[in-house]
């Protein structure tokens, strides 16, 4: 591996190696703020992490947050924030329990209808404001928070007696979905099941990594984020290519709540998963938008989240770990930043190494520019003089 490659590989894993580190540390601070040893409640977490279940449960969570965060990541790559994958994970996982409720058919049919129904309508939903920004220049963020809130409401309202809802309690859900419906597990004893959705998830981080990096359509999805009038000088049309990433990035989202419909609760209710679009976006930056990162950091989330459980039962807080994820988010975002600055610097050190070298290979008589001796070049000087 050339030395080149070597230090760009170094940068990239230096942004979240330096975010895990000082997350820890300022966690450590507020751990001896409190009273409490600054060392125990990580081992206590680790501990847990060496058995088989908490194992399966870390495997099944990290699922939804790796299929989440790869939306956002989608959006990444166009330059837009897509802070509407709660919304449209939420509302696509409502209205497929409702589809699997009402309708019955076999399997082979009944899946795949499934998986398409929750695609669409995370499409749908996040197109709304891919529609608004193309057309009336309204910025994503802006849309997609409001999209979040009207989301709620329009699932508040599907999910009344009078519509779609069944009353169990003082619980409201949408019924149970029909056994076709069911995504099948995999049995593993007394570990527990493992989600089949897991490998679903892989197989969109394969896809996902294929598309941007090994297609047409993934070269100026990239090319428009970087710069929308140098795209559309290659002849990109840009202003597709942001509705397109909004279209991608929702039907992505409207999959994040399948692992948990499909292969646990069978229904939606009001006690369905929330967060996990805002979840997602600090799993996306942690990961720099990139597959293989993204499933590191899902798997590090899921972990703070289903390990740190033990911890209300050894004297601390649950919280300590929602504490360490937030101090990631913001580690993560400066430590990239001074990275990303020092790769600048060193890149114009070499640029500036290189320039000087050239200058001096020149000035001692490079082939066919002044000469074998230099003084070739010196006679040409003397000559300009004259004249």
């Amino acid at each position: 591996m050339k030395k080149f490659d070597k230090e760009r590989l170094l940068l990239g894993a230096a942004g979240p190696a330096i975010a895990l580190v000082v997350a820890v540390l300022l966690t450590s601070v507020v751990l001896l703020a409190s009273g409490k040893s600054p060392f125990e409640p990580y081992a206590i977490m680790l501990e847990q992490a060496g058995f088989a279940d908490i194992q399966v449960l870390i495997l099944n969570a990290a699922a939804g947050y790796y299929i989440a965060a790869l939306a956002v990541a989608v959006g990444f790559r166009m330059n837009l924030f897509n802070i509407g994958v709660e919304g449209q994970y939420r509302l696509a996982a409502m209205v497929t329990a409702v589809v699997g409720a009402k309708v019955a058919l076999p399997g082979a049919l009944q899946l795949p209808l499934l998986v398409l129904v929750a695609a669409l309508t995370g499409a749908f939903w996040a197109g709304i404001a891919g529609l608004l920004k193309v057309t009336r220049g309204v910025s994503e963020v802006v849309s997609t928070i409001m999209l979040n809130s009207i989301a709620t409401a329009v699932i508040g309202y599907f999910t009344l007696p009078k519509v779609f809802g069944v009353q169990q309690g003082n619980n409201k859900t949408t019924g149970e979905m029909h056994d076709s419906g069911w995504f099948p597990n995999l049995d593993l004893g007394p570990a527990g099941e493992l989600y089949g959705f897991v490998f679903v998830a892989v197989a969109l981080g394969i896809a996902y990594w294929v598309v941007l990096n090994r297609t047409r359509f993934g070269f100026d999805l990239r090319a428009t984020g970087a710069s929308e009038s140098a795209a559309a000088a290659s002849g990109v049309n840009a202003k597709r290519m942001v509705l397109t990433a909004m279209l991608l990035s929702g039907a992505v989202a409207g999959l994040a709540g399948l692992p948990t419909l499909l292969n646990d609760t069978h229904t939606y209710s009001l006690s369905f998963p929330t967060s996990l679009g805002f979840t997602a976006i600090g799993i996306a930056l942690l990961g720099r938008g990139g597959p293989v990162g993204i499933a590191f950091a899902s798997l590090l989330w899921a972990f703070l989240d289903k390990a740190s459980a033990e911890l209300d039962y050894r004297g601390y807080d649950t919280e300590i770990a929602v504490i360490m994820q937030g101090l990631i988010v913001i580690a993560v975002v400066v430590s990239y930043e001074a990275v990303g600055r020092w790769g600048l610097r060193r890149q114009q050190q070499r640029v500036g190494k290189e320039l000087a070298a050239g200058h001096v290979l020149g000035k001692t008589g490079a082939p066919g520019t002044s000469g074998e001796t230099g003084t070739s070049g010196d006679n040409n000087d003397k000559e300009v003089a004259a004249r």
